[in-house]
């Protein structure tokens, strides 16, 4: 390609590769990997999840301002992840900013994340069965033990 064209800067390949590849089936590619993609705050680590979404974006939107970038972005994270976001970063907002709280608000506090259950061990809780448990005079009989014992009171009564 370099032999065809000679020698070029970026902005120049850059546009050329979007004339080569931005057809509509890399446009819906690219559109379904940003709405699928969901924050996961605790597997991904909060910058490399903003520049996955951003590059997206501005690949998808080139003429998109850096602000409605992070709107955009902002919306995707969802819930109080996304309030407490807007409210520490004030209209308007560089990028830096943007990426630096989101980073805080992620790292600093418990908002965006998802309550697990840990799992007990075995080890700490030993399993113990019904019968070790309750002593056996405490256990009621069943009926048919109840009706044999006493069929053996009146046996041994009559004779």
């Amino acid at each position: 390609m370099r032999q065809d064209h000679g020698k070029h800067d970026w902005a120049c390949w850059k546009s050329e590769v979007i004339t080569k590849w931005a057809n509509n089936s890399w446009r819906f590619k690219m559109e379904n990997a940003f709405e699928i993609s969901i924050s996961n705050s605790e597997k991904d680590k909060p910058l490399t999840l903003f520049f996955k979404q951003k590059d997206r974006l501005s690949a998808l939107h080139p003429d998109m301002s850096d602000t409605m970038i992070d709107m955009k972005i902002s919306r995707k994270c969802g819930g109080e992840l996304e309030h407490s976001i807007k409210c520490r970063c004030v209209e308007p907002c560089s990028t830096e900013d943007y990426m630096n709280a989101m980073e805080d608000i992620i790292t600093r506090t418990r908002i965006g994340k998802t309550w697990t259950k840990i799992p007990m061990e075995s080890k700490m809780v030993p399993k113990i069965s019904r019968e070790d448990r309750i002593p056996e005079e405490c256990v009621k009989p069943s009926l048919l033990e109840v009706k044999d014992t006493l069929l053996e009171n009146l046996v041994s009564h009559q004779s």
